[in-house]
């Protein structure tokens, strides 16, 4: 399938807003704008979800197979903490790129733990909105060799 689900986790809705010195200036808007540019040069369908919540991230991962042939997840702190968002990835079996704005692995220890790298193809941090694209691009070529 050419269609990708991008979700973002908790907080996300906040970009723009919340601590700019980490996470930038570019709202949760943006990157979707900036997504669907990149999607229709890609000739892939994108949808977009963000939730504070993880049971409806977990929901929408189960969801995603049979709709889509992929996925890009932002989780947020979630990234560092659920095992069962992980499960919900590992479940469905389609590839995904684990994306984060800041570099999680120059900050707090916490962070450098990712449950979802575990089930990815890979993860991107530290390239701010930039990171997304990079994602579907990487996505782009997984599915063409699918």
């Amino acid at each position: 399938m050419s269609s990708v689900l991008i979700l973002n986790g908790p907080n996300l809705n906040l970009l723009g807003q919340r601590q700019p010195e980490v996470y930038g200036t570019t709202t949760l808007a943006d990157i979707e704008d900036m997504c669907l540019t990149r999607a229709l040069a890609l000739k892939l369908d994108v949808s977009f979800l963000q939730s504070n919540h993880e049971g409806v991230m977990i929901d929408a991962v189960h969801a995603a197979k049979g709709t889509h042939g992929g996925l890009i997840i932002n989780a947020g702190a979630y990234t560092h903490t659920s095992i069962a968002l992980m499960d919900a990835v590992a479940s469905v079996e389609l590839p995904m790129v684990e994306v984060h704005l800041s570099n999680i692995h120059a900050r707090e220890p916490f962070r450098h733990v990712s449950y979802l790298s575990k089930v990815a193809i890979g993860q991107i941090c530290g390239f701010g909105a930039q990171g997304y694209l990079m994602a579907l691009d990487a996505l782009a070529e997984r599915l063409v060799i699918s």
